[in-house]
């Protein structure tokens, strides 16, 4: 009984030295626990979607227009524009042009092959100095003739020639003359020719008939080039199009309705539909008296007041016809205009969180003078871009952005 009753080494070790092992093996797995789960809740706090309201800020426009009379639509077209083509039919050896290249009045588009008219040339020059030599010799023949007839005359004051002989050197002067004559005119048929082999010369250089912008490129070197069409189809009869951008005007069709309402002269503002948010001051130049039956409108030309490289022809436009011209207003000062409650301090300076990609993006901004009710950015923003309108103090860079309803 005794023996029963007597403990062993390892559990008296066990009972003196402190807890069981399985103690401290419980301790270190709460440990860890605690640590795996603070960071799975940093994780999803840092990721979880912020709820916010945004808006899109515009940029900083011009103020309310005039009442407009009515509306009408239509294309942007060129008063001024050339297929230019040579005045002979050759083959193009030079091509200078491209679509889009500014060329000036005279400016070379394009060569052809001029072998055959300059050898032409040179044939007509050889042609003036043949007859420029043959005048020459008449007109020495026609001097020694008046100084024979001046010597037989002399004779025959003092009676030591006959008068047949003294007629006979008269009438040689008068054929000289004559034939003289007849070669001078010669020289100028010679000259004239000169003058037609180099006007067909210099046909074979295609020049720009006056300052515009090339819209189309239509042939090519090595292509046949004519100024008639021919039946094959293998002859070009242009080298490329080129359109006068100052004279670019709007061509719009009226409801032959409403067609009483517009004037010559009437104030108008075009707006085209590649930039929504210009505004280009315009005006009627003429009503064309013509009517398309079919449609029941009537064209209107208008002139835009203002002439910029970003209108170009076939744009489509839309024409407001104003009741009387828009006053003048200062030049806005550039800049996008945004909610004041999208701007926060953070780190002491103004900043607004810009939406990408589902994100916030922090940026900081530098602000003007107020406009209405409105904020205006000078820089760190652009037209048409999402912000978040009172952003919460949780929300950071890189923080996903939910859109409340």
């Amino acid at each position: 009984m005794l023996k029963e009753l007597r403990i062993d080494g390892a559990q008296r070790e066990e009972r003196g030295g402190g807890p069981p092992k399985w103690v401290w093996g419980a301790v270190a797995g709460a440990v860890v626990l605690a640590l795996a789960g603070g960071a799975a809740w940093w994780f999803l706090a840092g990721h979880k979607p912020v709820p916010v309201q945004t808006a899109t800020v515009r940029a900083n426009g011009q103020g309310a227009s005039a009442d407009a009379v009515l509306q009408a639509t239509g294309y942007v077209t060129a008063r001024r524009m050339a297929t230019v083509s040579a005045q002979i039919t050759g083959t193009l050896t030079q091509v200078l042009i491209d679509e889009g290249f500014k060329v000036h009045k005279g400016q070379v588009l394009a060569r052809l092959d001029d072998t055959g008219l300059k050898a032409a040339l040179a044939a007509a020059e050889a042609q003036v100095r043949t007859a420029q030599a043959n005048t020459g010799q008449l007109r020495a023949q026609l001097a020694q003739a008046e100084a024979d007839a001046r010597r037989q005359a002399e004779l025959a004051a003092s009676g030591m020639t006959t008068r047949q002989t003294q007629e006979q050197t008269a009438t040689a002067v008068k054929a000289y003359t004559a034939q003289l004559e007849a070669a001078q005119r010669q020289v100028e048929a010679a000259q004239a020719q000169v003058r037609q082999a180099q006007v067909n010369f210099d046909y074979a250089t295609v020049r720009a008939p006056f300052d515009g912008v090339v819209t189309a490129r239509a042939a090519q070197v090595g292509e046949i080039i004519s100024p008639l069409s021919a039946g094959g189809g293998f002859t070009r009869t242009g080298v490329g199009t080129i359109v006068d951008m100052d004279s670019l005007e709007v061509n719009v069709d009226v409801n032959e309705a409403y067609i009483a309402q517009v004037r010559p002269d009437m104030p108008c503002e075009a707006v085209l539909d590649a930039y929504p948010d210009w505004k280009i001051p315009a005006r009627v130049v003429a009503v064309i008296p013509s009517a398309d039956r079919g449609k029941a409108t009537v064209k209107v030309r208008v002139a835009l007041d203002q002439k910029d490289e970003r209108v170009v022809p076939d744009m489509g436009v839309r024409v407001s016809f104003l009741a009387a011209r828009p006053k003048a207003e200062a030049k806005p000062v550039p800049g996008v205009l945004l909610p004041p409650d999208a701007l926060v301090q953070r780190d002491g300076a103004q900043v607004v969180f810009v939406v990408q990609d589902g994100r916030a993006e922090q940026r900081t901004v530098q602000l003007g003078a107020d406009v209405g009710k409105f904020k205006l950015a000078t820089s760190g923003l652009k037209a048409g871009e999402t912000v978040v309108v009172s952003p919460p103090a949780e929300l950071k860079q890189g923080s996903t952005i939910a859109t409340k309803e």
